[in-house]
């Protein structure tokens, strides 16, 4: 991949926690707005902006010293991200992946979720929002956050192989299985 490919798609893990036994939950796909801006329409409606996430301070990296953290997520503002929790049973990976999205205003997130986010993590929301003010966000791009005009797109059980079973999977040819010679 190249410097500039990186620079516009990265990963991350999802974990309930920053201790030794933390649980993997899900994994967030980032991309830059840039590429953002190329996804078709219905794709747009599976990623969520960062803008919130970062200006509120609710966005954190627990492991890093402050200066690393507040750089990081500063990377971060202007992105979007398309996440699915894997793991919401805690004890195996049952039940459908659900797509996550992003708080995107004050009120959104209950305040004792809030509490409990900063009890654990040792910090105090309030004075990161604070030390961010000069992080500097765009605009939302249209597309994103589709949850906040009603459109809550998640997986559900299908009978029957679906896209699968007629062969139109949408992988590249790289990824697709070449046919045994008969």
């Amino acid at each position: 991949m190249s410097e500039q490919a990186s620079a516009s798609r990265r990963s991350a893990f999802i974990y309930d926690g920053n201790t030794k036994d933390a649980r993997l939950m899900g994994v967030e796909y980032i991309i830059s707005a840039r590429l953002y801006q190329t996804l078709p329409p219905e794709e747009k409606k599976l990623w969520h902006s960062h803008d919130y996430e970062v200006k509120s301070g609710t966005l954190i990296a627990p492991s890093l010293p402050q200066a690393a953290n507040h750089a990081l997520i500063a990377r971060i503002a202007n992105t979007y991200g398309k996440t699915w929790h894997t793991d919401r049973d805690k004890t195996l990976p049952l039940r459908i992946p659900a797509l996550m999205m992003g708080f995107t205003a004050d009120g959104q997130l209950d305040n004792r979720l809030l509490a409990d986010h900063d009890k654990r993590f040792d910090i105090d929301s309030r004075k990161i929002r604070a030390s961010r003010a000069d992080i500097v966000t765009q605009p939302v791009l249209p597309g994103a956050n589709a949850w906040q005009r009603g459109e809550v797109i998640q997986l559900k059980r299908v009978s029957g192989g679906g896209e699968h079973a007629h062969g139109h999977t949408h992988f590249r040819p790289a990824e697709q299985l070449s046919k045994p010679q008969s």
